[in-house]
Formats: structure tokens, C-alpha cells, sequence
């Protein structure tokens, strides 16, 4: 005898689908934690864009909504009216929106720890990990608040979610049947999560928001400031129409 373990075919398969099984656990740590940095850069680009751009559109789009509005009262015709109250709509929306939610979201800057730390409760807590339906309950309860947390960059409450997940029922590992039927339910669950995440990731990729982001970005890594740029630009022509709106009030008052 020279030692050599004979595995059967099915404890051939159960081992290499414990292989496959774990290297798609780390490959789906680092895309949920991917998708959490996207989503969470975007909502803090977004909040500085509101609070630097957006406040100097609803400024403009204020005056060109007083400029219609002067035209009305002059012109007096039902196109002028519908003008100016569209005008007054869109200056209405610009203002609710720089100085809503979304202009408060803070600058998304997570630390090392913070990242080590998501990747874990990936990890251990993720839902597609799950062996029973009251275990994937907890867990998706649980993900939410780590998602939460690592969106406000709170590494606090990264920790609690570690120490809440206690339960965790698994299926037990005696190289049978069951132990392979329950592996490979794990693999079709985690491949349908990394096929989601992709999709997510495309989609908000491809949003307005997102290719302004990627832009800035890019203008910035060469050392430009576009957003200093665009706020003059935008001053410039907010300095224009009022120029124009008291002109035209002058103009209405020497009638």
C-alpha cells in the first residue's frame, strides 16, 4: 500500500465544488464592496455637485423665471403666461433639489479598516451564505445596516453587525449528499448575486450622474478644477440676466 486516498466521484466533485465555492466567496466580497464604494462615491458627488453647481443653477434659473414673468405681465398672451409658469416650475425644482437630502450627503473618503471591515461581513454575513430561510432573514437584515454604515463610513457599526451575526446555521460537512446539494445551491445563489451586481454597476454607470463624475474625475487627475470652471461659467451667466431683468425694469418704469 503506498498511502494514496481513493475519493469517490462524489467526494471528488463536493471537493472541488469547495474550491469553487470559495474563491466565488472572495470574488463576491470584492464586487459587493465595489458596488457599496460606487453607490456611496455617487450620492457624495452628487451632494458636492448640488451644493457647488446646483445652487448656482437654481440662482440663474430663478432669474430667467423672473425675466419670463416680467415678459408675461408685459406681453400679456396665453404662450407668455404658459412661459413664464414653466420658467417659475423648473426654477422651483432647481432650488428643491440644491438644497434637498441629496445636497447634504457628505464626501465619501473610506479608510483601509473601513473596507477590511465590509469585506468581512461579506464574508460572514452575506445572505446568499445562508443555509435556512430564518438564517437569510437575519442575514439580509443585517447586510442592509452594514451597507448603511459603510455608506456613513461608520466602522462602529461595521463591528456591531460582526458581533450580532451569532446564529449561524450551516449544512454539516460529511462529504454526503446533502453537504454537495447544499454547496452547490450556495454557488447558483452567490453566481446570480455577481450577475446582479454587474448589472447594478452598468446601470449606474451609464446614468447622467455617474459619466459627470467620471468626467470630473478624469479633468481632475490632469490637474484641471472643472468645477471652478463650471461655477464661473455659471456666475457669468447668472450676472447676465440680471443685467437684464433691470434693464428691462428700467425700460417698463420710463414707460
Amino acid at each position: 500500500m503506498n498511502g494514496t486516498i481513493h475519493l469517490s466521484p462524489q467526494q471528488d466533485e463536493l471537493a472541488r465544488k469547495r474550491e469553487e465555492l470559495t474563491l466565488l466567496e472572495t470574488v463576491l466580497a470584492d464586487r459587493e464592496l465595489f458596488l457599496a464604494n460606487l453607490r456611496a462615491e455617487l450620492v457624495a458627488f452628487e451632494g458636492r455637485y448640488l451644493r457647488q453647481i446646483g445652487v448656482l443653477y437654481a440662482e440663474l434659473d430663478d432669474w430667467t423665471a423672473k425675466l419670463a414673468e416680467m415678459d408675461a405681465a408685459m406681453d400679456g398672451t396665453a404662450q407668455a403666461q404658459s412661459a413664464a409658469s414653466v420658467a417659475r416650475a423648473q426654477a422651483d425644482d432647481s432650488y428643491a433639489a440644491s438644497h434637498g437630502e441629496a445636497a447634504a450627503a457628505q464626501d465619501f473618503s473610506p479608510q483601509p479598516e473601513l473596507k477590511k471591515l465590509f469585506r468581512e461581513v461579506c464574508n460572514q454575513v452575506h445572505p446568499d451564505r445562508a443555509a435556512t430561510e430564518e438564517d437569510r432573514a437575519l442575514r439580509e437584515k443585517l447586510m442592509a445596516e452594514a451597507n448603511a454604515a459603510y455608506k456613513r463610513q461608520d466602522p462602529n457599526a461595521l463591528r456591531k453587525v460582526l458581533e450580532e451575526y451569532k446564529f449561524r446555521p450551516d449544512a454539516a460537512r460529511d462529504g454526503g449528499a446533502a453537504e454537495l446539494q447544499h454547496v452547490r445551491r450556495q454557488i447558483e445563489r452567490i453566481t446570480r448575486r455577481l450577475g446582479a451586481i454587474e448589472a447594478e454597476i452598468a446601470e449606474i454607470s451609464s446614468s447622467e450622474i455617474a459619466k459627470l463624475m467620471a468626467k470630473i474625475q478624469s479633468e481632475t487627475a490632469k490637474g484641471c478644477a472643472p468645477m471652478d470652471e463650471m461655477a464661473r461659467g455659471i456666475r457669468l451667466r447668472i450676472e447676465q440676466a440680471r443685467e437684464e431683468f433691470e434693464e428691462h425694469a428700467a425700460a417698463t418704469r420710463m414707460r
